[in-house]
């Protein structure tokens, strides 16, 4: 059985980055299982735990990073974890299995480190700040202040984008989820 290859693809908040996943995954073209992450804020309506994320309390989640069950994780914003289970990647992995990794810019890099060729890192990128900003406000979920937090952090997540595999501007949803299809083929195939 051939060992299988991951992919993973990060983004600053409200770059588009769950919409291309979810139409590739959507598609059927490829061979991927999505890698379910961690975190340890309350589910969002509609999400369901170990299909939208392990949903872990802040104990069980410091627990199992001192126990080392993490491939990656990040304290994205004050006191809100997130994290990459390796018992999650290593048994889809070990299945022979390709995984598609949906997780922040650090943990991208990480798990690029760890697993090196094998792993491809694809980074979305919002057109501008300016337009990620009114993605943000038009999504309704968050108040002024928690969209200043990610911009914030958007800031710092695209001065590492230059340490990725391959970088795609989500200018049009359509052209970049044709785009990262596209990358995606071309490293499977090889």
């Amino acid at each position: 059985m051939a060992e299988g290859k991951i992919i993973v693809i990060s983004a600053p908040s409200g770059s588009g980055k769950s919409s291309i996943i979810n139409s590739i995954l959507d598609a059927g073209t490829f061979d991927l299982e999505f890698s379910v992450s961690a975190t340890n804020r309350n589910p969002r309506q509609g999400e369901q735990d170990g299909i939208h994320y392990h949903f872990l309390s802040t104990g069980a989640f410091r627990a199992a990073v001192e126990n080392g069950e993490f491939l990656e994780w990040e304290e994205v914003y004050p006191g809100r974890y997130y994290g990459t289970l390796r018992r999650e990647v290593d048994r889809l992995l070990g299945q022979g299995k390709n995984v598609i990794l949906d997780i922040d810019v650090k943990g991208a890099l990480n798990v690029k480190q760890i697993y090196g060729d094998r792993a491809r890192t694809i980074f979305v990128e919002p057109p501008s700040i300016d337009e990620l900003r009114a993605r943000l406000e038009g999504r309704g979920t968050d108040d002024a202040e928690r969209i200043a937090v990610r911009i914030s952090r958007a800031r710092y997540e695209l001065s590492l984008a230059p340490e990725f595999d391959t970088r795609v501007i989500n200018d049009n949803l359509q052209e970049a989820i044709a785009e990262t299809t596209g990358i995606i083929a071309e490293f499977l195939a090889r």
